[in-house]
């Protein structure tokens, strides 16, 4: 496998009512959506990645998802968000093509699943157990590169309300990070808005959400208008990675993608 193919969707907030809307969008058609234009267009990857806010902290929606999810023929690797409920995420994703948390290998490349969310806070944090997972995956690697996924923002996003409800130990993790140069790039959810960055060459990627987008650097809450999107992933045999932002514009009932954006 010399490419390594990945669709990435996160924050979908689904209800259990297929009704359910977030700040106005209605988040189960919204999800059928960005699933289908990924279908249409950038099928089959290796693996889908969805990093959390499965559900709007209502269980009655792991259903929909499942429903969605469990018939596509590929690993779907899943963590929780702020808004997921462990348990029952736990319980109704349970076994194949599911996978929750740990390590997966696909390739040259450790895809790494990391539990950041805090209990009754919309802020995150890795615990030490976690944070000792994450250095023994990387550390046991081999020669794979390695990719971190969790879903709170480790890095600032420019926007002050937001960044009170990043990765509370931020700090902690980036040195964990720091210590495993086969470490190429790093990926989260929770912040409804595209981020690309570079950090000691580590690649810093967030995805907007499959619903309602938050307006970048702003200071108090606001939403954008940008539409509901998701991201692809193409990760090579020498570390490099082939990424863009695909959003979808319901509208014209076609599709925007974003430029490529090689490292």
């Amino acid at each position: 496998m010399s490419v390594v193919r990945l669709t990435h969707f996160t924050d979908p907030h689904l209800y259990g009512s297929e009704a359910g809307a977030l700040r106005g969008v209605a988040t189960l058609p919204a999800l059928k959506v960005a699933l289908a234009r990924a279908r249409a267009h950038d099928w089959p990857p290796d693996a889908l990645l969805v990093t959390g806010d499965i559900v709007q902290d209502d269980p009655a929606g792991y259903p929909h998802f499942r429903r969605l999810f469990d018939a596509l023929g590929v690993p779907v690797l899943c963590i929780p968000g702020n808004h997921d409920e462990p348990q029952a995420m736990s319980r109704e994703l349970a076994g194949p093509p599911f996978v929750l948390g740990g390590h997966v290998d696909l390739g040259r490349w450790r895809i790494v699943l990391l539990d950041s969310c805090l209990p009754g806070s919309a802020s995150g944090r890795l615990s030490p157990a976690a944070l000792g997972a994450l250095d023994a995956a990387l550390g046991s690697a081999g020669k794979r590169h390695c990719l971190v996924c969790l879903h709170h923002h480790p890095v600032p996003m420019a926007s002050r309300w937001l960044d009170r409800v990043g990765l509370e130990n931020a700090p902690e993790f980036l040195a964990t990070v720091d210590r495993h140069p086969n470490v190429r790039a790093i990926l989260w959810g929770h912040v409804h808005q595209t981020h690309d960055a570079l950090r000691k060459g580590v690649r810093l990627l967030a995805t907007p959400s499959t619903c309602a987008q938050f307006l970048p650097n702003s200071d108090d809450f606001a939403l954008d208008v940008r539409p509901p999107a998701y991201r692809t992933l193409e990760l090579r045999s020498d570390g490099s990675l082939l990424t863009e932002v695909v959003w979808l514009d319901q509208r014209a009932g076609g599709l925007s993608r974003s430029a490529y954006s090689a490292a």
